[in-house]
Formats: structure tokens, sequence, C-alpha cells
């Protein structure tokens, strides 16, 4: 039979929970009380005994409802259970923890609450601080990656990028942004579906993870995809939180549990570090500029004449009519 323990709470009379314990198929190393105390009696008996902690449960089993475990409180729970390793069941839902394939070399993902929250920029900073001194290779994963894991030597530069646009291509593939951006090997993987924990329902990273292994190199960073985390097995994690995500909101406890470090980009989030992104550019500017990005468009520091600035990168329709008038 499956270990496991039960939330309870004191909202539910405790002959009640115990008789549901005991008709529930499972092994009891015992149940956590998760609230609604003020309506016990000294004498409550639920069977088995009252635990702090996951400890030797192979599962977590919810007895517990409103108004004790709102949906925002499971939330938090089901996240403690998944960084533990443990699914989590409730009368008519099941979260499973997701599945990381096993990485030999050293290595760090970095993940996101979202997209647009900064992630790839970090990725990159990260790929460039760690590049001075080590052998480095990023594996980036994205919506729009290429059908195998595609592996870029070499920083591509505006006319390959155009080239791959006009070949139906898509150019602005976080990979060959980091590569492009950074001038460190990095290899293309792609990615569909993205569960609330994080999960991909199907990807071709662990190729690309095998093919940053054939290479040898000191360090991989692993670049994750909107809130979706890299099925791989790394030694340490970043997670990016941006303005207008919560770092607790749904299961991004989760991927705070999981990671060691958070940063948090134009907002404030607890035990974070604050960063911001202002935007660089690549070489020296002449002439009149139009910039178009994605998301930041403080453009006042910039060293040139910017006469039109677009945060419309990414609305196609938006753009071609910004780029006609400009």
């Amino acid at each position: 039979m499956t270990r496991a323990v039960a939330l309870v709470d004191g909202e539910h009379y405790a002959p009640v929970v115990r008789d549901a314990l005991a008709a529930l198929p499972y092994e009891w190393v015992g149940a956590i009380l998760v609230g609604g105390v003020e309506k016990l009696r000294d004498d409550a008996d639920y069977g088995v005994p009252l635990v702090d902690d996951f400890a030797g449960a192979e599962l977590v089993v919810d007895l517990s409802d409103e108004p004790v475990l709102g949906p925002a409180e499971r939330f938090r729970w089901v996240s403690r259970a998944l960084a533990a390793g443990l699914p989590y069941v409730g009368a008519d839902f099941r979260f499973d923890p997701p599945e990381f394939e096993p990485f030999e070399l050293p290595s760090i993902a970095v993940i996101g609450t979202g997209k647009r929250v900064g992630k790839t920029a970090v990725t990159a900073h990260l790929a460039r601080l760690l590049g001075r001194d080590r052998d480095v290779v990023v594996v980036a994963m994205g919506r729009g990656g290429p059908l195998e894991p595609e592996l870029i030597e070499h920083a591509p530069t505006v006319d390959d990028l155009v080239a791959l646009a006009r070949n139906g291509r898509h150019a602005a593939s976080d990979h060959l942004e980091i590569a492009a951006l950074c001038g460190v090997p990095t290899i293309g993987c792609r990615r569909a579906g993205g569960g609330l924990a994080g999960a991909v329902f199907t990807s071709n990273v662990a190729a690309g993870a095998r093919l940053a292994v054939e290479r040898t190199p000191d360090l991989v960073i692993f670049d994750g995809s909107g809130a979706a985390v890299p099925p791989v097995a790394v030694d340490r994690r970043v997670l990016v939180v941006g303005a207008g995500t919560e770092p607790d909101a749904y299961l991004n406890t989760y991927r705070r549990l999981i990671s060691d470090l958070v940063i948090s980009v134009g907002c404030e989030a607890p035990d974070a570090l604050r960063a911001d992104l202002r935007l660089r550019a690549m070489a020296p500017l002449e002439g009149r500029v139009a910039v178009f990005t994605a998301g930041a468009t403080d453009a006042d520091h910039l060293d040139a004449d910017v006469v039109h600035v677009s945060a419309n990168l990414a609305d196609r329709r938006a753009l071609r009519r910004e780029l006609a008038e400009v």
C-alpha cells in the first residue's frame, strides 16, 4: 500500500475524518492539521498520529476544504508537496511532480514565472559572465525552436538572421538571440505545452542536453521558456519574477521552492535580488535611430538621435503599421 500523509482541518469533525482515513486505501504515516483548531475538542482522535511534515510519505492526500484551505492556500501546499517530489491528490484533482532527466555536467537552469519577465536576458548575462573564464554552452528551450536540436557555434550576423526569416524560420528564437549577444555555443530546442508546475507535454531538450554533453563544457546553462521549466535535473536554478507576475500565485511557490536564487526584474518580490533591464546597443549607433523592442521602451540613455521607440516587436500587425509610418 502507498504510504500517505493526510491534510486535515478542524472544520471536519474528528470522527468523520477518522472514518474517511480508515476507508481510503492508503497506509497512513500521519496527518497534518492545517487549521480550524479553534473548533477541536481536546480529545479529538484521528486514528493516526499528528505530524508536522511529509517525512516517510509517498503521497499527500488533501482531506481539508474551505474555509481552512482556500485555492491560494491549497496551491501553496501543492507546491510544497511537488517540491518534495510527492504527488498531491484531492477529491477531484491530482498533481504529480514534474520529471527531470538526469544530467551529469555542472549546470544551471534559468526559469521564469511567465513570458517576458526578463528570463532570457538573465540567461544571456550569466552566459557572458561565466563565459569569461569557462567553457559554457547554453541549451535554450522555446515554443518556436527547431525540430531537431540545433547547435549554433558562432554568433549569427544580421544577414544570417534575415536569411533565416526569409526562409520561414523563427529568426528571433532564444538560442539565436543568446548566440548573437553572447558569442557562446548555443543549442536550440523546442517544447509544446506547459503545465501549472512548468512540465511540458513534448520537447527535444533531453536530446539537446546530450548534444551539450558531447562538447564536454565546463558548464551548461539551460534557458526555460515562459513559465515552463527545462525537464533536466540541474545543480542550481535561478527564478526570474517580472512585473505583473506574482511570485506565490498558483504554483509559482513551487518554482520558488525548487530554485536557489530569485531575481525580481522591474518589481519587488520577497527574498529576491532586485534587477532592472536597460537597452544597450551591441554596436555604435549613428544617425537617426528607431528602436523596436518586445518590452522595455526606456531609450533615453542611448547615445543616439532616437526618433521613434516601440514595444511592438512581437505584434506583427502593429509592427507593420509602425514601419509604414516610420
